[in-house]
This record gives structure tokens, C-alpha cells and sequence, in this order.
């Protein structure tokens, strides 16, 4: 005979890892928050070096990913004009707060 709670999912939780994506430092990429929505596919956004810059959002993203003002992604500059770049990623709140945690946002001004 089983005991009465063995089949309940709050008994049985596993925890699952999820791989957080970084920027890849030596590709040009680089944490950012977005500052302002510029319209069509571009927005502007704060870099961890402290200067702001204007970025596109590529076609795969435009139609999957939704940005708003405040979010955080990963951008890469742009190797022929380091002012602008593209997206290449959004994290999302509960990415964010581990990425808090530990400590890969503090170059960021938040």
C-alpha cells in the first residue's frame, strides 16, 4: 500500500537547470539594457562600457521575441561600426535574477 501523498507533484518536485546563454566576449558581444524603443526594428540601449548605441533587431528575432523598455539582452557590435550592432538575445525576470546573483550585471548601470 502506498502512502496517501506519493503520486502528488508537490512531493515529487525535481529541480530543472536551465543553461543561461552569455555573451561571447571575443564575438563583440556584450550585456546591454534597453534605454528606448525607436520604432520599426531599432531601439537604443546601455552598454556595460557606460555609452549608448542604437541597435537593429534582426528579422528571426523581430517576429519571435517582444522587447520593451528596461529589458536586458546580449547585443554584438558591429566589427565595421562599433556605435551600432544588432540583438542577439532578451533574457527573461527569473533569467535576470540569477544573472543578479551572480554578480554578471554589476558593470551594467541599473
Amino acid at each position: 500500500m502506498k502512502p496517501k501523498g506519493d503520486n502528488n507533484t508537490f512531493n515529487n518536485e525535481e529541480e530543472s537547470f536551465e543553461r543561461v546563454r552569455l555573451p561571447r566576449r571575443d564575438d563583440l558581444e556584450q550585456f546591454a539594457i534597453i534605454t528606448q524603443l525607436m520604432g520599426t526594428d531599432q531601439v537604443k540601449a546601455m552598454c556595460e562600457d557606460e555609452k549608448e548605441r542604437q541597435f537593429r533587431i534582426p528579422g528571426k528575432l523581430k517576429k519571435r521575441v517582444w522587447l520593451r523598455e528596461n529589458d536586458f539582452i546580449i547585443v554584438k557590435l558591429w566589427d565595421f561600426q562599433p556605435t551600432k550592432g544588432d540583438v542577439i538575445w532578451r533574457y527573461l525576470g527569473n533569467q535576470v535574477s540569477w544573472l543578479k546573483r551572480k554578480g554578471y550585471l554589476n558593470k551594467l548601470p541599473i
